[in-house]
């Protein structure tokens, strides 16, 4: 939806194919069936413009199209962690039927290492009289910050077949104009080859997801230790080699992205003979920390939490969505809900998408407020920005309890305590857990 309704923008004709029939209608009524601030204002215009379309025909779509781009999903297959290709090969086998002259056809999802190569047996097996070539353009969008991150990238990676010198050319040519606006930007556009661009995309996705963990970890050294994590990540993030971004301490990374990345790099390089073993503890200790924010509550709650009401803030998993894949609030309220707690909970976007994957005895509110409303406990598990105006005061005439597990750091201890509660948050010595200090 992003890259498509971006390229519009740019000034290119588009033709999104959808072949979900409610999503499909929803789109040429102008709803936007995902939450991503300022989408919907942007499909608008290119709609209204002519640029941008709608549609389940895929051959009307792909007739006279220069490029193709790709953007099914590859969810971790169940048991090895691998990433399932099947809808990019089923997507590729369509396009291959109906193209109707030179095409490239280039992979938006995040594909394994070999998934191109894989693309042009396809291709050719289906039609062997089509003229086209493939490349990997892998996306860097934050959820939540998806069109500026499309408009503005660090970077666009081009992976084209470095074995095929004039069909690299042509098909570099093509995207070249498609980018033409990032150009005048001086974005960098690095072009690479397939297996070199399929391999950045994980690399870089881990890397960011290595980090996460690594200070939630040191979080968890500086509670033992009497440090604070806040000046701890400051401080090594003002070093230029190591950079301030993704040292925030969480509950553990989620989304569609990161945790399905790292398991599909670890796949990779088991099956190429080289594990990398750094990211497969990443994924292991990021598990545990999900489980062991669900034990802390419990832990902050005396050991059980039978009976209690519980109010919960944020579900999705991370702000600025309504993304709950797995989100660390799936795993920390599924314990509270077998302990036998009575869990009241908002979120800004994501409760529609929440109900299918939390327990069904789940109350959901109206407001922040709501949440907290009767609540013995209130335990915050994602950073909207509207909850860290939220008064103390206000929040106390609410709650029934006076215990708030801020387990992402929105508020500042001494606030909290002087209001009368009794705070935990993470990795900072003046909100070190009861049962630790």
């Amino acid at each position: 939806m992003v890259s498509g309704t971006c390229f519009a923008e740019f000034g290119t004709d588009v033709a999104i194919v959808e072949t979900n029939p409610d999503r499909l209608t929803a789109l040429r009524e102008g709803r936007i069936p995902i939450y991503e601030p300022g989408l919907d204002r942007l499909v608008e215009e290119n709609v209204e413009a002519g640029r941008l379309t709608f549609g389940d025909d895929i051959a009307a779509a792909v007739k006279g199209a220069d490029a193709v781009f790709v953007a099914v999903g590859t969810p971790s297959r169940r048991g090895d962690g691998q990433a399932d290709t099947s809808y990019v090969y089923a997507a590729v086998e369509q396009i291959a039927r109906v193209a109707d002259g030179y095409t490239v056809i280039v992979t938006k999802s995040t594909v394994p290492v070999g998934t191109g190569r894989e693309i042009a047996r396809i291709i050719r097996k289906t039609r062997p009289d089509l003229d086209f070539d493939v490349a990997s353009n892998p996306e860097f969008l934050r959820e939540g910050n998806a069109i500026q991150d499309f408009m503005r990238p660090d970077r666009v990676i081009i992976g084209t077949d470095q074995y095929k010198p004039e069909g690299t050319e042509r098909a570099q040519n093509i995207l070249r104009k498609l980018y033409r606006p990032l150009y005048l930007l001086e974005t960098p556009i690095v072009f690479t080859g397939l297996e070199t661009a399929e391999l950045i995309k994980y690399s870089a996705n881990s890397f960011l997801a290595m980090k996460i963990t690594f200070i939630n970890e040191i979080s968890d050294l500086c509670e033992k230790v009497g440090a604070n994590v806040n000046d701890v990540a400051r401080s090594i993030g003002l070093d230029g080699r190591i950079g301030k971004k993704f040292l925030h301490p969480s509950p553990g990374f989620g989304g569609s992205c990161f945790p399905k990345d790292t398991r599909a790099l670890t796949a990779i390089g088991r099956n190429a003979g080289s594990p990398v073993r750094l990211i497969e503890t990443t994924v292991a200790v990021n598990e545990q920390r999900m489980k062991d924010m669900g034990e802390r509550v419990i832990a902050f709650a005396g050991g059980d939490v039978s009976g209690l009401t519980i109010g919960v803030l944020g579900l999705t998993f991370k702000p600025e969505t309504d993304d709950m894949r797995e989100a660390a609030s799936i795993p920390v309220l599924d314990m509270l809900d077998k302990g036998g707690a009575k869990i009241r909970a908002f979120d800004p976007a994501g409760m529609t998408t929440a109900r299918p994957v939390l327990p069904k005895s789940v109350t959901y509110c109206t407001d922040a407020l709501d949440a907290a409303k009767g609540a013995d406990i209130l335990v915050v598990m994602t950073e909207w920005n509207e909850f860290r105006s939220l008064a103390p005061e206000k929040l106390a005439a609410e709650m029934k309890g006076r215990k708030i597990a801020d387990l992402r750091n929105i508020w500042d201890p001494k606030a909290i305590k002087d209001a009368g509660f009794d705070y935990i948050s993470l990795g900072r010595p003046d909100a070190v857990q009861p049962h630790q200090a």
